[in-house]
């Protein structure tokens, strides 16, 4: 599986798309400050959104794209399935 992420600092914090093959683990590493760079530096650890596919071409064009959007289409997208931002990495290690 692929996957494309949006992590948050906050609800209607900054924002980071990034692309995995093991969401879980690479969350995991965000989370314990294991992943140098603009995610470390502003503290960026919270699953608010992903999704994902078997086709690696799909969730690449799709995180470039989404990368992109301007930030209004990514609180919406957001807000869409996660209205409350919630840290969606529990529950998706249950």
């Amino acid at each position: 599986m692929y996957f494309v992420y949006i992590l948050a600092n906050k609800k209607n914090g900054t924002l980071y798309i990034g692309f995995t093959t093991n969401l879980i683990k690479r969350v995991w590493e965000h989370k314990n400050e294991l992943a140098d760079g603009f995610t470390k530096k502003y503290g960026i650890n919270k699953l608010v959104y992903f999704e994902s596919s078997d086709v690696k071409e799909g969730v690449l064009q799709r995180e470039k794209r989404l990368k992109k959007w301007n930030r209004a289409w990514k609180i919406k997208l957001i807000k869409e399935v996660n209205p409350n931002w919630d840290d969606l990495y529990y529950q998706i290690t249950r």
